[in-house]
């Protein structure tokens, strides 16, 4: 017969303390524009987030000095360029990141917004918690996109994919080389969690940590003779994302890619692995011809938290930078709004650190600008700007 739900009891849900934690951080967040640099939204982030999101956002697995010339005018420096052809309003990309709904509801849909009210391009991970079409309906019309690709084990799947976002029209695709098989993340495994990903091999994932659940259908065995199987399936651009040596760039350019991303997968996978700068510089010194060649496109991904970095790596060489968990973190926080912040914090730095080189243009930034010391110093973090939210009571006389 009929029920009236007027009638049914109502079940209440106690909130658990790591949501009552995150609430009482959420109310007692500053606004954007109170963070000054990257590091301020690092730390601000760690209080919103979910154990697992913190975990799997800031799991993981060089000391440059520059210097420029004084005395130019420099009252406009402008930090607009290129990217794969396409413009942008500064030397920077979003770099493909999972996941971006751990953290903030609105996912990777914020940062494709963010990215083009400020002028800049976002990669798509294979791995986003947001739809291809998705991303298509809030994009603008002829905002450039990037997507970036696993190669999965099943090559009709990839096939299939490929000339799905193709069709989609996205700008370009960057393979990444460096995660054939995941990488043992501790701080993401210790969390577990409940988050699953989808079965592989029958096999369910849950608790192993995010990286786990969202792995195994990547194939270990990707190689260099999937390169051209890619460039007959598209006419898309075709970046090689993960490249960790010179002898790998080499290869990468003979094959006939349009560029590769020194990148280390943000120090997620092999331990000890080198810092992107590190090979920048090892490429500006033994194939710096790959660098000057204008059909050829290296990019760096990885380390990069103030403009600066950036700054440093288009010295050597690079055609841009890519940032992945700073626009995560500013996505946990604020949306779209801190998003749009983290990107104008790097502008107002870029901008800055151009006039204080005494350039007004990017293609007046060279190496002689850069100094390399050939150290690893310990990396000392920076005085927190934000004392985090504290919960439940004080001890007296504290």
């Amino acid at each position: 017969g009929f029920v009236d739900p007027d009638t049914l009891p109502r079940l209440l849900l106690e909130p658990t303390e790591e949501e009552k934690r995150i609430a009482e951080a959420r109310a007692n967040l500053p606004p954007p524009s109170a963070a000054l640099n990257l590091d301020d939204i690092e730390a601000l982030a760690q209080g919103v987030l979910s154990a697992t999101a913190w975990a799997y956002y800031s799991s993981a697995g060089d000391d440059e000095i520059s210097h420029g010339c004084t005395l130019n005018k420099v009252s406009h420096a402008s930090p607009a360029t290129t990217v794969l052809s396409f413009p942008s309003s500064l030397p920077i990309f979003v770099a493909p990141a999972a996941l971006a709904r751990l953290g903030h509801p609105g996912g990777e849909v914020n940062i494709t917004k963010a990215a083009a009210k400020e002028g800049i391009i976002q990669g798509l991970s294979n791995n986003a918690s947001c739809s291809i079409e998705e991303i298509i309906e809030a994009r603008e019309k002829d905002q450039p996109l990037f997507f970036q690709l696993y190669m999965n084990r099943s090559r009709e799947a990839s096939e299939a994919l490929l000339r799905k976002v193709e069709g989609a029209g996205f700008s370009a695709i960057f393979l990444t080389v460096d995660a054939a098989v995941p990488g043992k993340r501790e701080r993401d495994q210790r969390v577990k969690g409940d988050f699953a990903g989808p079965a592989v091999n029958g096999q369910d994932r849950v608790g192993n940590g995010v990286a786990q659940a969202i792995s195994g259908y990547q194939d270990p065995d990707v190689c260099w003779d999937d390169i051209p199987w890619i460039q007959n399936i598209t006419r898309l651009p075709l970046i090689v994302k993960g490249i960790q040596c010179v002898e790998d760039a080499e290869k990468a350019y003979e094959s006939g890619v349009q560029g590769i991303v020194l990148s280390n997968h943000g120090g997620r996978q092999l331990d000890f692995s080198p810092a992107p700068i590190t090979v920048l510089k090892e490429l500006r010194e033994r194939r710096p011809d790959l660098l000057d060649d204008k059909n050829f496109h290296v990019f760096v991904d990885g380390g990069v938290r103030r403009g600066t970095d950036v700054l440093k790596a288009l010295c050597l060489g690079a055609r841009g930078v890519g940032l992945g968990r700073p626009f995560l973190y500013a996505n946990s926080l604020w949306g779209e709004e801190g998003v749009r912040r983290a990107i104008q914090i790097m502008r107002e730095e870029i901008i800055t650190g151009m006039q204080l080189l005494g350039v007004t243009s990017l293609d007046q930034l060279k190496p002689e600008m850069v100094k390399y010391v050939d150290r690893d110093p310990a990396r000392i973090p920076p005085t927190p700007r934000f004392d985090p939210p504290r919960t439940g009571t004080q001890p007296k006389g504290s």
